[in-house]
């Protein structure tokens, strides 16, 4: 049986609000920034951004300690606005996270594998289907517990939700328990030569041909184009206001550009290495600039 959602199938799939004016030949998108519930900092950064409509959706990891039910309450009033915040369900499936459902296998002490084993398991076929679609279930059902209600959409920390095994498995879940939402794809609308510029994105865009596929048989609506990856690991430290532009070039309406804002605290030090970055992304998400660059590229959130 279905989760129950108080809202309607259209406000849940990924099509655009009407705009009127000027802002009617602008294209609708999705800012999504993820990790919500990892870190108390990061959380406030989130929200800071979705009230000031510089984002309009973040995805949540019900397995992060920083995420309760005061914290989703804060998100759910977000929501009831007039303004449209979607809240996703970020599924986690590897290291330092551990996993909610009870048998999981593989762990390493006590944890899910790290995100390589997890690939390589999964392009190896050894991952447990079964488990992992209990452990997605189990996911899934604290975000219902938490929200009151089945997830606007569905993605993966570190895109393992793209991996296979793992994506059998999320998706036939998301038929049975939320097949409403839509489920983030990460596969890119940019020339060939942009295309080979990015290794990671085009690991992505390989894994989201047959996640897309899939989704499609199941009657699960995707995003059509996805934007937002980048070397975390690049020294010197990537210029964010120069790199975020180019997400925008080629997107048709209704794609989703990835983000990760958010200020560092001790929590998150702990948990992910992704720290500093976040900052120099919540920065300029926050600056004077930012509205107008979204105009000049002839885009507007959804």
């Amino acid at each position: 049986m279905a989760l129950a959602n108080d809202q309607t199938a259209d406000a849940r799939a990924a099509t655009g609000v009407a705009d009127t004016g000027a802002d009617a030949m602008l294209r609708p998108i999705w800012l999504c920034a993820d990790d919500y519930g990892i870190s108390p900092s990061v959380n406030k950064a989130i929200r800071d951004l979705l009230v000031r409509g510089r984002i309009n959706a973040t995805s949540v990891m019900v397995v992060a300690p920083s995420l309760d039910r005061s914290e989703a309450a804060s998100l759910r009033m977000l929501g009831a606005g007039s303004r449209r915040v979607a809240i996703g369900l970020h599924v986690t499936l590897t290291a330092p996270f551990a996993p909610m459902s009870g048998g999981f296998a593989p762990v390493r002490d006590g944890a899910f594998p790290p995100l390589q084993q997890m690939l390589v398991r999964g392009m190896l076929r050894t991952l447990d289907r079964s488990k992992l679609a209990v452990e997605i279930a189990t996911q899934f059902k604290a975000y219902a517990t938490l929200f009151g209600r089945a997830p606007d959409f569905v993605d993966g920390h570190q895109h393992v939700h793209l991996f296979p095994r793992v994506r059998e498995a999320l998706l036939d879940v998301m038929k049975e328990v939320s097949p409403l939402a839509w489920v983030r794809q990460c596969g890119r609308a940019v020339t060939l030569r942009q295309r080979t510029k990015d290794r990671k994105a085009m690991v992505l865009d390989v894994l989201s041909r047959k996640f897309r596929r899939m989704a499609m048989a199941r009657g699960i609506r995707t995003n059509p184009a996805f934007a937002g990856t980048y070397n975390f690991e690049a020294t010197p430290a990537v210029d964010f206001a120069d790199l975020f532009p180019q997400f925008l070039r080629h997107l048709p309406p209704q794609s989703v550009v990835m983000c990760h804002p958010g200020f560092v605290d001790a929590e998150l030090q702990r948990l992910d290495p992704l720290t500093a970055l976040r900052e120099r992304e919540y920065a300029y998400f926050s600056g004077d600039a930012f509205p107008e660059v979204l105009r000049a590229h002839g885009v507007t959130l959804a």
